[in-house]
């Protein structure tokens, strides 16, 4: 194998005309994974360097990329971006990632890393693309994982198997993590400003090649920690802190009956001392990742974690509180859930993203069919079919004033349900599951909260329409 280097990685190019030979598109990108974040940073790359090729299995995702279009909902700026980066040619997006990769000198890993059933983090879809470099990785090349994975997979991982499936020397290719830090519906903004970027590569030159290329993806600032392995900690420290402290907010809320409080009055209070920062309660956590990466840690360490696995009883037990909730509510105005029908809103685990990923709504499902309740579901996100998969009939938002509902329970709080007139229902108990509902004229249990409805209001609501664009924007759930 050749010892010349035509990339980043130990170029002999001063770092200036290394940072035009990036932007001019001297330097080749492909971005492995065009999903809800792989396709805003496929899109960013290419405007910064203006030679990008995503890479994706789903031949109906890169057909819409190639025609200029975004398959990605509700991202603000994503879809203007893709098309303006196809258009000038600076984007374009295939399904052969051998190719891509025998094409780039930089190399962008953003596919899904998901659990298996025994929670042990599944890099088989990370393998693959491993191998597709792995067949045309030339000196010089740098491999820049941006996807969660467990601490140490660049260094034991990524640098060794490369090394032995491509017959390149470890010291001819960098590799890098550089942790993604966007949420959806604001994945541009978080990827070129929003955050510093972290990296951290499997050596300093390594470091330095992925300081210089993410120097150019954003206009913050760029911090290099000390290695990979920390690199891919912050990442995964990032979502455990918020694991822990929404399981101490769901705690605080399940106690919330003895205590006799507003739970959340006194969180909100309590976090005007700036020492504190207790997040919000609610009907459970969701996504593909906090509920995730506790065990992207457990799964790589032999020492105890009471602390992440209690967090994550916690946080799992929160679905079946809200319909046990909701079970016991109804039985307080003399009425069997057995024989009610409820009505769940929002089936996604955050408002305006198409999510299901362990999504709190589907043990509330399970729960209240397991009580023999008929369930109903409504969310704008999803088609009919989605919604059914959950166990519950779908309703659209314009069909459920004329339906017979009994109960509500809501769980994810789209924009969309802000204009439901509340009225039109009679004598509903509903379980408000994140907070978002003022006084409706209804019997109300809000979890952290309690007792809302107008007989039973004491003190002041809080405002249903600001606090659910609060949660949209990606609040403290």
């Amino acid at each position: 194998m050749s010892n010349q280097t035509t990339g980043l990685y130990n170029s002999t190019h001063p770092p200036e005309e290394q940072k035009r030979e990036l932007r001019n598109g001297s330097h080749p990108v492909a971005v492995y994974g065009l999903g809800k974040m792989g396709l805003p940073l496929a899109a960013v790359y290419a405007e910064a360097t203006s030679n990008v090729v995503g890479v994706d299995i789903d031949d109906d995702v890169v057909r819409s990329i190639n025609d200029g279009e975004c398959h990605v909902a509700k991202e603000p700026e994503l879809p203007e971006l893709v098309a303006e980066q196809v258009e000038r040619g600076a984007l374009r997006a295939t399904t052969d990632s051998v190719a891509a990769a025998g094409a780039a000198s930089v190399h962008v890993i953003i596919v899904p890393t998901p659990l298996t059933d025994d929670r042990e983090p599944d890099l088989a879809a990370f393998e693959a693309v491993l191998d597709s470099i792995a067949e045309s990785l030339a000196p010089g090349d740098t491999v820049i994982v941006e996807c969660t994975v467990p601490p140490g997979t660049c260094s034991d991982l990524v640098g060794p198997y490369l090394e032995a499936k491509s017959g390149v020397s470890r010291d001819e290719f960098g590799v890098a993590f550089c942790p993604e830090r966007t949420s959806s519906g604001r994945a541009v903004q978080d990827i070129t400003a929003s955050h510093p970027k972290i990296v951290g590569g499997v050596d300093a030159e390594s470091t330095r090649v992925a300081a210089l290329v993410y120097g150019e993806i954003t206009s913050n600032e760029v911090i290099a920690v000390r290695d990979a392995t920390t690199a891919e900690a912050v990442k995964l420290f990032e979502g455990i802190y918020r694991d822990v402290n929404i399981a101490l907010a769901n705690e605080l809320a399940r106690i919330r009956d003895d205590l006799g409080i507003d739970v959340t009055e006194a969180i909100e209070a309590a976090n005007t001392q700036p020492y504190c920062n207790i997040h919000d309660p609610g009907p459970g956590v969701g996504g593909h990742c906090i509920p995730w990466y506790p065990y992207f840690i457990t799964s790589r360490v032999e020492s105890a974690t009471p602390l992440l696995q209690t967090a994550r009883e916690v946080n799992d037990s929160m679905p079946r509180f809200t319909a046990d909730k909701l079970r016991d509510e109804l039985a307080e105005s003399d009425r069997d859930i057995a024989d009610s029908t409820v009505a769940v809103l929002g089936i996604t685990y955050r408002p305006g993203v198409a999510e299901t990923r362990a999504t709190p709504a589907a043990g509330v499902i399970d729960r209240l069919n397991e009580f023999g309740a008929n369930v109903l579901a409504v969310d704008p996100m999803l088609d009919a079919d989605g919604i059914t998969s959950f166990g519950a009939t779908p309703v659209s938002l314009s069909e459920l004033p004329e339906q017979s509902i009994d109960a509500v329970v809501v769980v994810t709080p789209h924009e969309e349900f802000d204009d439901i007139d509340w009225g039109v229902f009679d004598d509903l108990v509903v379980i408000d599951g994140r907070g978002t509902l003022g006084d409706i004229d209804h019997r109300v249990y809000a979890i952290g909260a309690g007792p809302r409805g107008t007989e039973r209001l004491q003190g002041k609501s809080r405002g249903g329409t600001l606090r659910a664009a609060e949660l949209r924007e990606g609040g403290r759930q």
